[in-house]
């Protein structure tokens, strides 16, 4: 599917939106319901992955595809390790074939987990059985994905002797980490996190639990974006979201005061406020505890002419695409003077935005995502704009309703 997006000239928004509940709280508490039948869960993802990984956690036995979602294949081959009697086939999209799982893997090995690679050494497919797994002490490099790490702490406390991890050097998105924590806390388990190190006490049984998942703030990442390249006076009213927010992404309330955008909290919702245009030149930022947004703020200082330097990217090279060639790739298109590295991206400010643009998307979601508020500065085209349903189904409908032109081509 193939969209074209553009604004009425005036560029002065108000509206209101409810957004879905967070993709890695829901995926999160959807594990830990599956180990703890007791929890029910409020205001679950409404995403792709979401699916995907309820789903699969009903399989007992044979092949589970979990097509482009990462988070599900990184939390189910803890799952299914930690599963006695399970046997299954995790597998993936052509590019989850492609993005590395060695270091779960041996991981979950080293507490003897029984899981072997299908075809390529260290990339799924992978065969998993399930086994009654005692060890409880395991050491991970500390700048890997936070989701190799979480998937462990994940089963921690279903382990008879819960498990204690070491992260050697210097970790990566310790918010992602701190979330996972924070889920086992909310369901009662005990841990700590000190220095490099995370202990989790086993818990054989919860009390009844409601877990209320928190909107995304990775998808109002996107409004945040569309309330700095508006008119000042603009305001979005987006739900449901708090304050002592678990996920890291919820920094935007900080980082866009650098673009003039404002964030008032509520009991249950946020008011983002266009409050003054952008005075800076440039903005350098490290993204390294939240990668997740950086196509969203490279997207939005180029539209306002700003430059950046963002540092803290290495993971992105992973992702559903490598986002960081991804992004220069597209922006170069736009007419930027981009440059990246394999964990770094600097643009260099600009004023010229070349008109008519097709952004292709990588079977990305962040990259249809974040290249849509574009269309309050330049009229454009998004490629396979339907991959946006891995995250934020309603999307391009709320983008409508905030009075975005979106017809598809």
């Amino acid at each position: 599917m193939k969209l074209h997006l553009s604004v009425p000239p005036s560029n002065h928004i108000t509206a209101q939106i409810e957004i879905t509940g967070s993709k890695s709280e829901s995926n999160r508490s959807l594990l830990l319901r599956a180990l703890y039948p007791e929890i029910t869960i409020e205001n679950l993802s409404n995403s792709d992955d979401a699916e995907v990984m309820e789903k699969g956690l009903q399989i007992e036995n044979g092949t589970v595809d979990i097509h482009h979602a990462g988070t599900a294949m990184r939390f189910l081959t803890g799952y299914f390790a930690s599963q006695k009697g399970k046997d299954v086939t995790l597998t993936g999209s052509q590019r989850m074939t492609e993005r590395p799982i060695k270091i779960l893997v041996e991981a979950l090995r080293s507490l003897g987990a029984d899981i072997i690679y299908e075809k390529n050494e260290g990339y799924p497919p992978i065969r998993i059985h399930g086994k009654h797994l005692v060890k409880n002490q395991v050491s991970l490099p500390a700048n890997i994905s936070s989701q190799y790490i979480s998937s462990l702490l994940l089963i921690a406390p279903t382990l008879e002797n819960g498990l204690e991890i070491e992260l050697i050097g210097k970790i990566t998105s310790v918010p992602y980490i701190e979330m996972t924590l924070g889920l086992l806390a909310q369901i009662g388990v005990e841990s700590s996190f000190e220095d490099n190190i995370i202990k989790v006490q086993p818990k054989s049984a919860v009390t009844p639990t409601v877990l209320t998942v928190e909107s995304d703030w990775s998808s109002a990442s996107y409004f945040y974006s569309i309330m700095a390249l508006s008119t000042i006076g603009s305001e979005i009213k987006l739900s449901a979201y708090k304050n002592n927010s678990l996920q890291g992404d919820s920094v935007l309330s900080d980082m866009y005061r650098n673009f003039g955008v404002e964030t008032r909290f509520f009991e249950n919702h946020i008011l983002l406020n266009k409050t003054t245009d952008c005075q800076l030149e440039s903005v350098d930022l490290d993204l390294s505890n939240a990668p997740d947004i950086a196509q969203t703020i490279a997207v939005t200082c180029f539209g306002l002419g700003i430059g950046c330097q963002l540092t803290g990217l290495h993971t992105l090279k992973i992702k559903e695409t490598d986002r960081l060639e991804a992004l220069y790739a597209e922006l170069t298109k736009l007419n930027a003077d981009i440059s990246v590295t394999d964990k770094s991206l600097q643009l260099k400010p600009s004023t010229h935005i070349r008109e008519e643009v097709a952004i292709d998307t990588y079977n990305d979601h962040r990259m249809a995502m974040a290249f849509a508020p574009l269309a309050l500065k330049t009229s454009l085209f998004i490629n396979d704009a339907e991959v946006v349903s891995k995250s934020y189904p309603d999307f391009w409908k709320d983008l409508e309703t905030i009075h975005f032109h979106v017809k598809e081509m």
